[in-house]
């Protein structure tokens, strides 16, 4: 049994374990491309971080007027990102020890992203993280993504945790408003610094303002271990 008095930890995966926003816009850039979009920009991209893959093309198909179905962008879009995240993931360092600790702590861990489920566990296959998180809920298999808390309730449902003993790790506004509205605690770690002043990430129960810069594993540990 783990020695904390947190059930379980749950991680958003693209930005918080993973640094896979470049491949994420190279995706959609590349795909966008093929349907004569040109300029689509990186700056454009930060808007839908933390949003899921389907929401974000359905907005994009409605503001760039595509006419092919959203099923069609998805399956192209994952074609693509597959393609990148075979080349190279990197995984942040303080987040793999921190999972490490956690596993060998024996707290029950999850992915809960927005991401498909092939691109999750593609990730988690090539960076070695399928290792030590085994439990996986894409925004594919339930109603609503994020903001909307469901994928982090059916990652609760599936450890056997209850929502209240969980803690998020998050780096986007609306996983962090997701983990609240799951009625989780929140650990949030801006990928966007900037986005640091967010009232989402303002009510989470452990911010780091500087994002992965200034996040420590065992700082994030020592902290579960006080605040668990």
């Amino acid at each position: 049994m783990s020695t904390l008095r947190t059930t379980a930890v749950i991680f958003d995966l693209d930005g918080t374990l993973v640094d896979s926003e470049p491949n994420y816009f190279e995706a959609g850039r590349r795909l966008l491309a093929e349907y004569g979009v040109t300029d689509f920009s990186w700056e454009r991209h930060t808007d839908f971080i933390g949003i899921g893959t389907r929401e974000t093309l359905e907005a994009l198909r409605e503001e760039y007027a595509i006419g092919a179905p959203v099923e069609e962008l998805l399956a192209g879009k994952n074609r693509h990102y597959l393609e990148l995240a075979g080349a190279a993931t990197e995984v942040y360092p303080e987040m793999l020890k921190f999972v490490e600790l956690l596993h060998g702590d024996r707290v029950p861990l999850a992915v809960a992203s927005g991401s498909s489920r092939a691109a999750i566990e593609a990730v988690l296959a090539g960076t070695g993280l399928d290792a030590f998180i085994r439990t996986v809920v894409s925004a594919e298999e339930v109603p609503r993504g994020k903001p909307e808390p469901d994928v982090f309730l059916e990652a609760a449902r599936r450890l056997g945790a209850v929502p209240a003993d969980c803690v998020v790790l998050e780096d986007a506004a609306p996983g962090a408003v997701a983990a609240r509205a799951a009625g989780m605690r929140c650990v949030a770690v801006p990928y966007l610094p900037s986005a640091a002043s967010d009232p989402a990430f303002a009510a989470a129960d452990l911010l780091y303002a500087g994002g992965q810069r200034e996040f420590t594993a065992r700082a994030a540990y020592d902290w579960l271990n006080t605040a668990g």
